[in-house]
């Protein structure tokens, strides 16, 4: 999709760029289109302007500095938000993806034909993203081109190095099992940690909850019949 005229106009080139980058981590069947991203952008900051300097004290000196945060959010909330978790849906569906992969590898060395079977075999978003290598391929790309433009809609760069090291198997025929078994053992290790994080996390969440709730109603149990005897004595 290319870019619009007015849209080179008003923003800068790197920023336009940097924006096209985020929106191609969000994966092949994302339609976000750049226009109407960067157009609805500009329309909220311009609104974010006005309130704030309409409704705020002080709003012609803080409404610039409103506005400026406002830029840096709306891409936080709308895009980074949607790619960090794509990129750990992706690290999750990797583990199994490439555990197929390493055994259609141990059978067959072409690596096009495994990896035809293994999307064959297996329905996530990881697969769709190697359909499209294949597909690319088919229409003339060479699998190493294709495997580096995959790269640029991943956004795991956990993944991206199995990318790199499918690419380095491809080009030099050296067989990538190994290291593939390796990477595998490393996504499953970071995986069992990040639910350890998590499950380490509830303890704190449980007392805030218990800070934020109970607490005040036991308060008010204990000092609910002191509170009412005193207004009714008055």
């Amino acid at each position: 999709m290319k870019t619009s005229n007015v849209i080179k106009f008003i923003y800068p080139q790197k920023a336009i760029k940097k924006t096209e980058e985020k929106i191609c981590l969000l994966g092949i069947n994302d339609k976000t289109n750049i226009n109407t991203y960067l157009g609805l952008k500009l329309i909220v900051l311009f609104l974010i302007f006005v309130l704030s300097l309409v409704y705020m004290h002080y709003g012609y000196l803080l409404a610039p500095f409103v506005t400026i945060a406002g830029y840096f959010l709306y891409d936080y909330l709308v895009l980074d938000l949607k790619i960090k978790k794509r990129a750990n849906n992706l690290e999750k569906e990797a583990i199994f993806f490439f555990e197929i992969l390493v055994l259609s590898l141990q059978t067959e060395n072409n690596l096009k034909v495994c990896l035809e079977n293994t999307c064959d075999a297996i329905d996530s978003e990881i697969s769709l993203e190697f359909k499209e290598v294949l597909k690319e391929v088919k229409i003339g790309k060479s699998m190493t081109e294709a495997l580096n433009d995959a790269k640029k809609r991943i956004p795991s760069k956990n993944v991206n190095n199995i990318l790199l090291n499918l690419t380095e198997s491809y080009t030099y025929g050296t067989s990538v099992t190994d290291t593939l078994e390796n990477q595998i053992e490393y996504l499953t290790d970071k995986r069992i940690l990040d639910i350890k994080g998590k499950i380490n996390k509830i303890p704190t969440q449980i007392s805030i909850i218990s800070v934020l709730f109970f607490i005040p109603l036991i308060m008010l149990l204990i000092l609910g019949p002191i509170i009412l005897e005193y207004f009714m004595g008055i």
